[in-house]
């Protein structure tokens, strides 16, 4: 087995799964050759595709599609637009994914995508090409029963919409399996917008059971308040916790008394949270250490490392991102007793309900919201129960606990499969 050697914080996302698959690895005594498989995605594709801007330029974009390991079925992971996508970030996402669907006892393997753009420059116009071109791009190697991509970051229902249908269109057939996320009226599910947070939710409760504590007056500061972060805060507000801090990619704003979080919706709406007050601004890289009751990091990769995790004050850190924490970061908290609920676990929500969308489309029989949350809430609960159970057996934090569930289950698989 290849030992990866960091002497200093290694920041490349790559890097950093190899690394926690390594660790988990170690604790469960899987044979070298399972983890040399688990360490490298099994198909990865990269595409230029043009497309013409509304000015009548014709501009090329590159993108990127992981397929991490499909021994236990297809892939299934999100497309991201974001001008710093890299292949090594959508390789990691792509193992991520892997575990995540794993540690909820998902049928899939980890996929990933992700296009070198900035949305919020494009007109309509120019996204549904973007899109559409993408799409095309990638069409021979997803599918249904082959790798089934969903929303990320900075992609939408709509864009969804539009994937599903060129991929139709290609096929010569209505195909809504192959995507996940799309609007109700071409085959969505009922719960997916809210899916991500509310299953962090229901580890955040969880967790709390465990600490002898109740949601009501626990304190809460969330970094990165888009979709994810945005409509966790509701939920827990809705609980009885204090949403005193907020953050986006422009600022961010703490009241120890607790938010207007009507307010800092409208003010979000319009583009700019610093209208809620200068007395009320801190710098965004503050709120992680503030002293509050649950921590939701809901933006991007590696906010938390060496460097601050030492400063966390908060109880339970719940990842609502992907990889928003690093191992040298992880090992400190752990240390400190902070309880964080990995990734892997904490944001399984989007997935599971992904799940459960494909699975209508495929039945074209299609779900009440009421059993789509009640469906998700078993499967969250009880993939936290035995995250629990194992970290306790093992003495570990939950994130090895998780990453031990998901690569034992495809490390059997494989093995069944005749690959080890």
């Amino acid at each position: 087995m290849t030992v990866i050697t960091l002497t200093a914080e290694n920041l490349n996302p790559f890097k950093i799964a190899q690394r926690q698959i390594e660790h988990a690895a170690s604790l469960l005594n899987l044979p070298k050759e399972a983890v040399e498989i688990l360490k490298h995605p099994k198909r990865v594709l990269s595409v230029t595709f043009p497309v013409k801007m509304d000015n009548g330029e014709v501009r090329v974009f590159e993108g990127y599609r992981s397929q991490h390991n499909d021994a236990v079925g297809p892939t299934k992971g999100g497309i991201r637009f974001h001008p710093d996508v890299t292949l090594d970030e959508v390789k990691a996402l792509s193992m991520w994914m892997s575990f995540k669907c794993g540690v909820v006892g998902l049928p899939y393997g980890g996929g990933k995508g992700g296009v070198i753009c900035d949305p919020r420059e494009m007109s309509k116009g120019e996204l549904e090409r973007v899109s559409r071109g993408f799409m095309e791009a990638i069409a021979d190697i997803v599918g249904p029963e082959k790798d089934i991509p969903a929303p990320d970051v900075y992609t939408t229902p709509q864009i969804m919409g539009w994937m599903m249908d060129t991929f139709s269109r290609l096929k010569g057939f209505n195909s809504p399996g192959v995507i996940t996320g799309k609007p109700l009226i071409i085959g969505g599910s009922k719960g997916r917008n809210e899916a991500t947070a509310r299953g962090c939710v229901f580890t955040i409760q969880e967790a709390l059971k465990d600490m002898g504590k109740t949601p009501e007056g626990a304190t809460v500061a969330i970094q990165g308040f888009g979709n994810a972060g945005r409509i966790a805060a509701k939920l827990l507000s809705e609980l009885g916790c204090r949403i005193v801090a907020v953050s986006d990619s422009r600022g961010a704003i703490y009241d120890p008394q607790g938010l207007d979080l009507n307010r800092v919706e409208q003010l979000k709406d319009q583009g700019d949270l610093s209208a809620y007050g200068t007395s009320f601004a801190i710098q965004p890289e503050k709120l992680l250490e503030l002293d509050v009751d649950i921590l939701v990091p809901a933006a991007l990769e590696n906010v938390i490392t060496s460097a601050n995790a030492a400063q966390i004050k908060a109880s339970i850190v719940a990842e609502a991102a992907n990889g928003p924490t690093t191992p040298e970061a992880d090992e400190i908290l752990f240390g400190n007793g902070v309880k964080v609920i990995p990734d892997i676990l904490a944001n399984a929500g989007g997935v599971t309900v992904s799940y459960f969308e494909w699975v209508q489309n495929l039945m074209n029989y299609y779900w009440s919201e009421e059993e789509v949350n009640l469906k998700l809430k078993t499967a969250m609960t009880e993939a936290y129960r035995a995250v629990q159970e194992l970290a306790t057996q093992y003495k570990t934090d939950l994130r090895t606990a998780a990453y031990m569930i998901s690569m034992e289950r495809i490390s059997k698989a494989m093995e069944a499969r005749g690959w080890v």
